[in-house]
């Protein structure tokens, strides 16, 4: 049970937290604090949050442990805040999609603080943004990364990683470094080919007519494109290298693509397609028994 915890940005992945922990009676209070005062009243009306900050020195006092989920940006300037009347004892953690640059912002704001700030990162959310988006089983299954710092103690790391269990996570380590490389590849590249290719079409002379006959694919495919566009902004230059890297990979399988396509090799074209099916396939069976191993286990 957790006295008191603090959200710093009541939307989808803060408000969703605060409401999971709720649901599993794994905490007392819940103090929000947010840029926007209709945001934090939203959040509260929609008992996500049971007290509206009035200060960060008040938020933090006696708190057993703080999640920053606002914009990975806004990350330093809030640990600068919160690092004068940060106490013993209270634990600091994130949800930010990438790490090296919170545990570099963290350390040059926490400073001889550090050690009671654990990074995380919940693998987990909708198109949707705000508090009226946040859901209480938003994590039910879901992965959550923790990138634990040589600094933290075992009790620290163990506050973070069961309150996100009690949210209904699956806590997963991973290091800052190769946390960023991967989330690059599988999440970072595809939210940035998704706005591209939603915004060509939306360029276009006829994008009106495009849209109308935009179906199912088209949704899916683009769906990610929904999601807050300040936050995968942040995302985008936050892991720059990584994510460059991956784009210029993919750049270079589109160029083979494209020469393929313009040669009419249907041999090559016909090739990509059977990898990427066959690919997608053996990573959906893994998923689903993980899932159903989870099942079982659950049943037990």
């Amino acid at each position: 049970m957790l006295n008191k915890i603090v959200i710093f940005g009541a939307g989808l992945i803060g408000g969703s937290f605060a409401l999971a922990l709720k649901k599993a009676h794994a905490v007392q209070q819940v103090v929000g604090v947010g840029r926007s005062v209709a945001a934090m009243e939203r959040a509260r009306e929609l008992g996500i949050v049971d007290v509206i900050a009035t200060s960060v020195a008040a938020a933090v006092d006696g708190a057993d442990l703080i999640l920053i989920a606002a914009p990975v940006a806004q990350t330093g300037a809030i640990l600068a805040a919160i690092e004068p009347h940060l106490q013993p004892g209270t634990v600091v953690t994130d949800a930010g999609s990438t790490k090296t640059d919170v545990v570099a912002a963290a350390r040059q704001a926490l400073g001889a603080k550090i050690g009671q700030f654990v990074p995380g990162h919940p693998i987990a959310g909708r198109e949707l943004n705000g508090p009226d988006a946040a859901i209480d089983h938003l994590y039910v299954g879901k992965k959550t990364v923790l990138a634990p710092l040589p600094e933290n103690s075992d009790a620290d790391i163990a506050r973070v990683a069961l309150a996100w269990e009690a949210c209904g996570a699956i806590i997963h380590r991973l290091t800052a470094e190769k946390h960023d490389r991967i989330f690059a590849a599988v999440s970072h590249l595809p939210h940035l080919l998704a706005y591209v290719l939603v915004d060509d079409v939306a360029k276009k002379p006829h994008a009106d007519l495009l849209f109308q006959y935009a179906a199912s694919g088209f949704r899916d495919f683009t769906r990610i494109a929904g999601s807050s566009a300040e936050m995968w902004r942040d995302i985008s230059l936050a892991n720059q290298t990584a994510l460059l890297e991956e784009l210029d990979s993919y750049m270079l399988q589109l160029g083979r693509l494209r020469a393929s396509l313009a040669a009419a090799d249907g041999a090559a074209i016909e090739a990509v397609y059977s990898n990427a099916q066959q690919a997608r396939q053996n990573w959906i069976r893994t998923i689903e028994a993980a899932e159903s191993q989870k099942n079982i286990q659950g049943g037990d």
